[in-house]
């Protein structure tokens, strides 16, 4: 029988979420790109009868956390839609919504 302490020691991380994060910002559109060493994730939203977009979030990960992450969201998005019911994105798609350019 092996010993307690011969077990593996699962580590423990405490996550700090701050007053201003917590607030969260809200997107409609995510822009990615990516390199051979990273994908880069902008967040913005687009507005109806406003010209131009800001990116208010900007997150850059390794291609490998940008795997995980697909695999989290498609796992979270499968449980959501068992507890509430299938997301329709009615054609959405497409790389960007008609109208939308990608202008840095």
């Amino acid at each position: 029988m092996a010993d307690k302490k011969d077990a593996p020691q699962q580590q423990q991380m405490t996550i700090e979420l701050g007053e201003k994060e917590a607030e969260g910002i809200y997107s409609n559109l995510a822009i990615i790109s990516h390199s051979p060493a990273e994908f880069v994730i902008d967040f913005t939203r687009i507005l109806p009868g406003v010209p131009k977009a800001k990116v208010h979030a900007r997150i850059v990960m390794t291609p490998q956390h940008a795997k995980l992450l697909l695999h989290a969201l498609g796992d979270n998005v499968s449980k959501y839609e068992q507890q509430y019911g299938e997301v329709n994105v009615d054609g959405q798609l497409q790389a960007f919504p008609p109208g939308v350019t990608n202008v840095n």
